[in-house]
């Protein structure tokens, strides 16, 4: 009775490697070759001589993609000669399913050294390649030889192909057999095949697909490697700049910075339904989206719903009267307003929409579910798409994509450093191709490759760089007009600008408030919050984590430059202006209350990089951003400031409750009694 290997009890992988190091030849038949799979057994193959009789003789039967060219070239007439150079070709069409194998997935070194051993083997004679194009081949035959004269041809019959899959996953059945007559059979209707006229060889064809991938034993010359890497990550840009046209009204007023913009903008906002036109101001952003705008109008015949701060609505309505035909302008304030909006928006541009990077925020839910109950596509603008953190970028992008929405990629940097996606999923159960999982990485890379999908971003640098007009007699570049006239790119020189400072006039903003009392009463500042590692108390109950011990001595480092720099910060915005500097004032007495607020009921503080930023004042729902002017008087008390910070506190919770990564938190309990005492001190100085 014959064995079975079906990869569950038995594996055909197993069997093939404990039979192979007794042969001095093979012939294989499979429906499929997958090139890595060819590495599981490579090894032992090693050992045969090589050339004729001494080989593993390899024939693919499926290449179906090349079978009707092939079968053209070879069959189209018995008698009529066939072209050397039409066979070459449909030969490397054939060798060209093998070489997309090798751009799927990450590559890793045990690939590399099998695809070069397998390089090697062919150049050496020891394997021998063909494909069978006369007619579908499905066969599955694995033929060893030996020089045992009572088994001489062990033989395994079945189901499964040379790929790693068929080798040793479930879901196969195979046999081996050993009987001297069958095998005898089947070594002739192997080599019935091989010798088939249907039947044509590619070794030379492989070793070139090998030769030129990144398998290949000779390095690459790093500037090709930079045009290979600058070409994929442009590649899309060029299929939008082929594929779409700018309209006719915005051909002769557009530059071809813009143009170009808009056509790559027009590739992501047809293929993923939403972009991001992120470019810096100045730089046209809103004519380039009314060029978007139309030409989606012309292309699909949408309405197009433009959602903008108020005090842009009269620009917005200009640009549409002169532009566009389908287009209708509301303010985001009045954005509650849009459930009662009977007609259909097939397009939806916000700009401004960093300012809607509070997800909590009723704008926010208001603007969301307009676009998905319109399905509308997005166009998002704002010449600052990330402020504080990384998730204003994914709360923008969640206006029109779902946070567990599978995209086609993933944190990779993140993922690298947790050691794989499996422990990636153990450790948050949830997709890695969401934005949910970016949102778990602080990794720039991570962020940079989820907006290049999106994002549409240029700086002056990046126009100027790439611009062949420089007036070397005024050393600046320019732009042209139509009409020929120049745009020139301003130089920004610093300059210094003295004045006069009246010290005894009270009109005078600057003699009134930059004075030596003035001066002391900053430099007096313990400004404890900067400083938190001066504070840490050795002889705390509570033993920090491992991350808690990191964080502590990352505050230790920082300490006294940041002190340094928080003075030197409110001399600035005092030498800016009056108002400036009592804005600052005020942001810090509130920061200062939310850290006793948590001081005095043993909570955690929220710090960080960003906790200079974040702890300014509450969430304004109207735009998203922080605003602490309308919330705090000038005469606010000690009492008020304290009910306001413990409300700010508690909105923080939420947010750290709901996994938002704004800050890092730590236990008051590790800092001593000083610190307390210093923040009440400095909050009685401010006021």
């Amino acid at each position: 009775m014959p064995r079975i290997f079906d990869n569950i009890d038995e594996k055909l992988l197993t069997a093939l490697q404990f039979t192979i190091p007794d042969s001095f030849r093979g012939d294989y038949c499979v429906g499929y070759f997958n090139l890595r799979g060819w590495k599981e057994i490579s090894k032992l193959i090693d050992g045969w001589e090589g050339g004729e009789g001494k080989c593993c003789r390899l024939l693919v039967g499926m290449h179906t993609s090349t079978n009707d060219d092939l079968h053209r070239v070879l069959y189209h007439e018995e008698d009529t000669p066939i072209d050397l150079q039409t066979l070459s070709k449909a030969k490397k069409e054939a060798a060209a399913d093998f070489r997309r194998q090798l751009t799927l997935g990450s590559p890793t070194n045990e690939d590399e050294a099998g695809l070069r051993r397998l390089a090697k083997q062919l150049r050496e004679k020891k394997v021998v390649v063909k494909i069978y194009v006369k007619h579908p081949l499905h066969a599955k035959l694995y033929l060893h030889f030996t020089k045992h004269p009572n088994n001489p041809i062990t033989a395994f019959l079945g189901s499964s192909n040379l790929t790693m899959a068929g080798l040793s996953k479930q879901g196969e059945l195979n046999v081996d057999i050993l009987e001297f007559d069958a095998t005898k059979k089947l070594a002739k209707w192997f080599e019935d095949r091989w010798n088939d006229r249907g039947c044509v060889d590619i070794s030379d064809e492989l070793i070139t697909v090998l030769e030129e991938s990144w398998a290949s034993e000779k390095p690459r010359p790093p500037y090709l490697v930079y045009l290979k890497t600058a070409y994929h990550l442009s590649a899309e840009a060029q299929a939008g700049i082929r594929e779409f046209t700018i309209p006719d009204e915005f051909e002769k007023i557009l530059f071809d910075f813009q143009k170009q913009a808009v056509k790559i903008a027009a590739r992501y906002l047809d293929k993923r339904s939403l972009v991001l036109i992120g470019d810096v101001v100045g730089l046209g952003k809103t004519m380039m989206a009314t060029a978007l705008i139309k030409t989606f109008e012309q292309k699909y015949d949408d309405s197009t719903l433009i959602i903008c701060p108020k005090n842009l609505v009269k620009m917005w309505e200009g640009y549409v009267h002169k532009y566009l035909d389908k287009a209708k302008v509301v303010s985001i304030s009045m954005a509650k307003k849009l459930q009662d909006e009977q007609k259909r928006y097939k397009l939806v541009l916000i700009d401004e929409s960093h300012n809607l990077r509070n997800e909590n925020g009723r704008k926010y839910h208001e603007v969301k579910n307009f676009i998905a109950r319109n399905r509308a596509r997005v166009i998002l603008l704002t010449a600052t798409p990330y402020n504080k953190h990384y998730t204003d970028l994914s709360a923008q992008l969640k206006l029109k994509i779902s946070a567990d929405e599978e995209l086609f990629i993933r944190p990779e940097v993140l993922i690298r450093n947790l050691h794989g996606e499996k422990e990636f999923k153990r450790k948050f159960d949830i997709s890695a191709n969401t934005i949910r999982a970016f949102e778990k990485s602080d990794v720039p890379a991570d962020w940079q490759n989820l907006m290049r999908h999106f994002l549409v971003r240029r700086t002056r640098t990046h126009i100027t760089r790439g611009s062949e007009n420089f007036d070397k007699e005024k050393d600046r570049y320019f732009l042209v007009y139509q009409d020929g006239r120049r745009a020139y790119f301003p130089k920004r020189i610093p300059r210094s600008i003295p004045f006069q400072v009246k010290e005894n006039d009270p009109a005078d903003q600057y003699g009134k408030l930059y004075t030596a009392d003035i001066v002391f009463k900053i430099n007096s500042l313990h400004v404890s919050r900067y400083g938190l590692g001066n504070y840490v108390d050795p002889k705390s109950k509570t033993s920090p984590s491992k991350e808690e011990k990191a964080l502590l001595d990352n505050l230790g480092k920082a300490g006294k430059r940041l002190m340094g720099f928080c003075r030197t910060n409110l001399f600035k915005r005092l030498e800016s202006n009056g108002h400036t500097f009592l804005q600052s004032i005020r942001k810090h007495l509130i920061r200062n209350y939310i850290f006793l607020y948590a001081v005095e009921n043993e909570l955690d503080f929220p710090i960080g990089k960003q906790e200079q930023i974040y702890l300014d004042a509450s969430i304004d729902d109207e735009t998203g951003e922080e605003s602490i002017e309308g919330e705090i008087t000038p005469d606010a008390n000690s009492k008020e400031l304290a009910a306001k910070a413990k409300a700010i506190y508690s909105r923080y919770e939420e947010e750290r409750k709901r996994g938002r990564k704004t800050y890092r938190w730590i236990g008051s309990g590790f800092f001593k009694a000083e610190l307390k005492k210093h923040l009440e001190e400095d909050c009685a100085l401010l006021l």
